[in-house]
């Protein structure tokens, strides 16, 4: 085995699990790291292996989350139970949109649009996207605030000890009429689907772009960003197993090398994966998504320079 290549595997097992959950573009951050993380591997593996890493990102949100997804689960009853199925039924409805469309058009995709310049679109586009959504709740939350406090009563207001009139929302309070998971609605389930259509532009995020169809469609960021979890696990699944195939098919074949590789970027991505989650389901709760808008407009903008100054000047695109 080529110590260096299992060294560059966790470096990008990390970059993997970091990425994957934050709606700030893995692939974005992949295709930099592409440009001066090389493996001596055939193209085919390199290929599958960015796809197939996945696979230790999503097994992170299986063991998370796997009392609320097991429905077998021993401490649950009847409901409980028929609670779970109805979950897995409206996490496969909201897999549906982006099978039906992705899976034809997914060879085209990867190579007409798989490219720094689109993924620096799209990373910009979609930065600005999660400041304005962000800036608009913010508004809404305002003006919910107000209507409450209008509508106190007006003898409450001038006698001391009267209950506290609410306030206004601030930026960093999560907001929205669905407040838990078991409250999403198959047309909202379906809904979040078709906005992680958008995924298949490279760049777009596809934990971005169901947290935005979440927060549009009235959820709170700790509801979207959960249920993003969730839909990732049907969807990186198929798309792994479809890479595999692919792979195998073609004739290909994996030597010490490359399954070492492989295992390496699995377990580190796992590891992270399991870190960074956390890390985000606590982050939401106190705090708005422009952090990450802000930080994705500044990723595209060194992309797009990467890709017209500075790689060709270094000979390195």
């Amino acid at each position: 085995m080529d110590i260096l290549d299992l060294i560059k595997s966790a470096f990008l097992g990390l970059v993997e699990g970091i990425t994957e959950w934050l709606p700030i573009s893995s692939t974005g951050h992949m295709i930099l790291v592409e440009e001066f993380v090389k493996m001596n591997v055939s193209e085919e593996f390199w290929n599958m292996f960015l796809v197939v890493i996945q696979l230790g990102a999503i097994l992170s949100v299986v063991v998370l989350y796997f009392h609320d997804l097991n429905p077998f689960s021993p401490s649950k009853g009847a409901e409980g139970r028929r609670a779970t199925w109805t979950l897995w039924g409206k996490i496969i409805l909201g897999c549906i949109p982006a099978a039906v469309i992705g899976l034809p058009l997914n060879d085209f995709m990867d190579e007409h649009f798989y490219n720094g310049y689109v993924v620096a679109v799209a990373l910009v586009v979609y930065g600005i996207a999660f400041i304005i959504i962000e800036n608009w709740r913010a508004h809404k939350r305002s003006e919910r605030a107000l209507e409450v406090q209008m509508q106190a009563p007006k003898h409450g207001r001038h006698f001391a000890g009267a209950a506290p009139v609410a306030q206004p929302a601030d930026d960093d309070t999560d907001f929205g009429r669905i407040t838990r998971i078991e409250d999403i609605s198959w047309k909202t389930a379906f809904g979040i689907g078709c906005f992680q259509v958008l995924s298949l532009v490279p760049g777009t995020s596809r934990s971005g772009s169901t947290i935005i169809g979440g927060l549009l469609l009235g959820t709170t960021r700790s509801v979207a960003a959960k249920f993003t979890f969730y839909l990732a696990i049907p969807v990186m699944f198929g798309a792994s197993l479809l890479k595999v195939v692919k792979f195998l098919l073609g004739g290909a074949a994996m030597g010490a090398n490359e399954w070492g590789i492989m295992i390496v970027g699995l377990v580190v991505a796992f590891v992270t994966s399991l870190l960074a989650i956390r890390w985000l389901t606590g982050f939401v709760r106190r705090h708005d998504f422009k952090v990450f808008g802000w930080y994705r407009i500044v990723l595209g903008v060194l992309v797009l320079a990467f890709f017209l100054f500075i790689g060709p000047s270094l000979g390195l695109a």
